[in-house]
């Protein structure tokens, strides 16, 4: 199973968990806000907005919350402003880390993130030193079940995508677009009564670490760890673990 698609089911239902005690929620509306704030509070003409918006409808996040992040972001209601950083990192076993943050103070994220990383044998990396190990892309996982690849390869390169993976998963394809065409091939699919499991805009790795059992138990805490803290956005690395570690 590819290193990507299996965090990416994991960190799928981990959010579906993560909504019943409202953390999902603060992380979506600081993104809701953000992007309201950069590209303006029309979902029709804002891209990251409809993207965020969409996330907040699958763990259920209720309308009114998403209205005032929405307000906060344009200014029409009082909040925090919050600062958005990349930092890099290394992770067991020399795998490539970088996190999206989003912040109101960064002299105490970063000094919690060392501590984070410190803890769980990882470091923080100067900006620049992992950067070139993702590319930046649209990314849907779409059930084997729900259709047969050639129908699927067809369908999404039709509607603007640059690539469908079948393998090494044995569950899902991998539907690749640049991310300024994720929403159109996804609204092409769902038109196509083909339903995803995941859509969003992530970080690929262009090359992946495969762990041994030891460090992929170590990296799943780091990982939990980091997604745990509330300044943190995403978390993206290039391990490939075992599939005994995930049962």
């Amino acid at each position: 199973m590819s290193g990507h698609s299996k965090w990416a089911g994991i960190k799928h239902k981990k959010a579906i968990t993560d909504s019943k005690k409202g953390k999902a929620f603060s992380k979506i509306s600081k993104e809701i806000s953000v992007a309201a704030r950069i590209g303006g509070n029309n979902i029709d003409m804002n891209p990251r907005l409809r993207l965020a918006v969409e996330k907040a409808k699958g763990v259920n996040m209720p309308s009114d919350n998403v209205k005032r992040a929405i307000m906060k972001g344009t200014g029409e209601l009082p909040g925090v402003s919050y600062e958005e950083i990349i930092y890099e990192g290394y992770g067991p076993g020399g795998t490539a880390m970088m996190l999206e943050v989003m912040t109101d103070n960064k002299t105490r994220t970063i000094a919690e993130l060392r501590h984070i990383m410190g803890k769980h044998n990882g470091n923080i990396a100067e900006t620049g030193s992992v950067a070139w190990v993702f590319d930046k892309k649209g990314y849907i996982l779409v059930d084997k079940k729900e259709c047969g690849e050639d129908r699927l390869m067809t369908l999404a390169l039709d509607a603007g995508a640059e690539d469908v993976r079948n393998e090494p998963d044995e569950e899902n394809y991998e539907v690749i677009t640049i991310p300024e065409d994720l929403g159109k091939v996804k609204e092409f699919l769902e038109k196509e009564n083909i339903k995803f499991n995941l859509s969003e805009v992530t970080m690929l790795p262009k090359n992946y670490v495969k762990l041994d059992s030891k460090d992929a138990q170590k990296m799943l805490k780091l990982m939990d760890a980091l997604e745990e803290h509330d300044d943190i956005q995403n978390v993206y690395a290039n391990f490939d673990i075992p599939d005994e570690v995930t049962g």
